[in-house]
Parts: C-alpha cells; structure tokens; sequence
C-alpha cells in the first residue's frame, strides 16, 4: 500500500514531522511517499528514514518538485557508536564575547580539542551563524573531517544554511531540521555549549 503525504509549500520541519508520524501509524512492507518543493527538504526526509532503518529513494520530478519514498521495514539498524551520550551545540561563528577574531581563534581550538578528547561526543549540532563552521572556508573542516571519520554525527541546520545563502556550500556532516535538533537534544544525557 502506498501512503501519500503532499508537503510542497511546507517549511521545516513540517514535512519531516507529517513524515515520522506516517510512518509511526502504517504497516511494515507499506510505501510513504511525500512530495516537497526543495532539496533540503529532501536531505531531512532522508536522514529521517537513514535514522529509522528504512531504505528511501528521492526522484526529482521537476525544477522545484521532489518526490521522498521511505519503505517502512521491519528490521531497524542499530547505532553501534561507542561514544557517551553527549551533544555539542555551536550557535555561533564565534567562541564567547568581544573581539570577533579571538572568538574564532577560540572556536577553532576547541573544535581541535574536540577531536583529541578520548571520549567523543555522539553529536555536534551547528545552527545560527554556526552554520558557518561546515561550510567552504572554515578554519574547522580538517578537525570536523577527523571528527566524522572518529564516527561523530556532524549536523547543520537546513534553514540556516538557506538564511546565509551557505546550501551548495556544506562541506563536512549533514543537513538537520530543527525538529530533529529538538528530539536529539531531548534524549541527550549532556549538553555542552561552549
């Protein structure tokens, strides 16, 4: 059975919200299938099922029409990182207040210690101006790189990337809705926000 959710004109995180409450209600073997109107919206259909453990397939329709498909299965991936249960959350493009450039020193060197800690965070989240960090010309991307590769989630804000006009410009990670942020930071055992 196919199930058919029409989320074009739909801002995050409402196609990704209609999406997982679908899913919750249909069988197992059944078809949901959202049409939306831009690739981010896509990217978040697709973590959402990549997090479920449910195959998904985008097809672009046109020039502004895409077409999510997420097969509900019955076997769920199961996360298998080691790391505690902690999130960093970056808002900013900076570390702290007054000066700009030593609060981008100060950013760049924690991003750097991040990576040299023994016990990883699950997650780093980057939203605001902190959209920036992921992105082309970030001090950061070597110290990200290293972080992905170590098997921390990177995430970056889809709407944030859109406001500062940084979308074709992600370098490292992958793009979150703040629907998601909110459920990863509810079920976080700690939070760090420097």
């Amino acid at each position: 059975m196919l199930n058919k959710i029409n989320a074009i004109g739909e801002n995050c995180p409402i196609p990704v919200i209609n999406a997982k409450n679908a899913l919750k209600d249909m069988e197992v073997n059944q078809t949901l299938c959202i049409l939306v109107d831009n690739l981010i919206a896509t990217e978040n259909l697709s973590k959402l099922a990549g997090e479920l453990g449910y195959a998904y397939f985008v097809d672009r329709i046109d020039e502004n029409q895409y077409e999510v498909r997420i097969i509900k299965s019955s076997i769920l991936f199961k996360n298998s990182k080691t790391h505690e249960n902690s999130i960093v959350v970056i808002s900013s493009d900076v570390m702290g207040e007054g000066d700009k450039e030593l609060g981008k020193a100060l950013l760049k060197g924690f991003i750097y210690a991040l990576a040299e800690l023994e016990n990883l965070p699950r997650i780093i989240i980057f939203y605001n101006s902190g959209a920036y960090i992921t992105t082309e010309k970030s001090q950061s991307l070597d110290d990200l790189k290293l972080l992905f590769e170590k098997g921390v989630e990177i995430l970056t804000c889809g709407a944030c990337l859109n406001f500062y006009d940084l979308t074709d410009k992600l370098v490292v990670g992958e793009v979150t809705n703040m629907y998601s942020i909110a459920e990863k930071l509810s079920k976080a055992e700690k939070v760090i926000k420097p």
